[in-house]
């Protein structure tokens, strides 16, 4: 179950028979990716959407789910393009690094810690600084689907990125789109081909880190 806003706290919070619960949360103030154990269910807290933090509920079918106004799915899918958080879909498996995506300013990735697959090509663009892709919020008039190509008025030949998640709400199109930094500069973006629909950056909720 997803939560959001408000009713993240007033869950945690009225379960004042879980020890320590309330100083746990004082001390994270409710950062995201942490658990917290709640009985026998757990609050996954996600990267906060729009001014608003959100979780995951998760328990055994027999634990009675935590009351509160209902979000439709459409807006909960746009709160996760806006957390400005990509999620890795089938028609965009294999299509990024992680600092693409902006994982390591979000701590979704850390580069100290074991070994993974395609290390070394991670490695290589942390630490060389070759990185020159990033992640970016997009909006458009018209609808956006996961792996569709955007490109630039600088370069009308080739695309210049690729929607990694879109969502629509019925009135707002928005998504995550994977992008040459130059690209955002001094150009337009156009979804689909060189002539398709203009698109519009939105700001980032997080900065970015600067040590690629």
């Amino acid at each position: 179950m997803r939560l959001v806003g408000e009713s993240i706290r007033q869950y945690l919070f009225q379960l004042k028979r879980v020890p320590n619960l309330q100083q746990l949360l004082q001390r994270h103030h409710l950062q995201p990716w942490q658990r917290h154990a709640v009985g026998a269910a757990d609050v996954l807290t996600l990267y906060p959407a729009l001014g608003q933090p959100r979780a995951f509920w998760l328990a055994p079918k027999d634990v009675a789910a935590p009351t509160g106004t209902a979000l439709s799915a459409d807006l909960w899918q746009v709160g996760e393009v806006m957390s400005g958080i990509a999620w890795v879909e089938l028609a965009t498996f294999e299509a990024f690094v992680p600092q693409m995506l902006n994982y390591e300013s979000v701590d979704g990735v850390n580069f100290k810690k074991g070994c993974y697959p395609g290390q070394e090509i991670v490695a290589r663009s942390q630490f060389r600084g070759t990185l020159k892709r990033r992640a970016f919020i997009v909006q458009s008039s018209v609808p956006m689907t996961s792996g569709q190509e955007v490109f630039s008025s600088q370069d009308l030949s080739q695309p210049c990125g690729l929607i990694a998640q879109a969502a629509h709400d019925g009135s707002h199109h928005v998504a995550i789109a994977e992008l040459q930094l130059s690209a955002t500069e001094n150009s337009s973006l156009h979804l689909g081909s060189a002539s398709g629909e203009t698109l519009t950056l939105l700001p980032l909720p997080y900065a970015l880190r600067e040590d690629i």
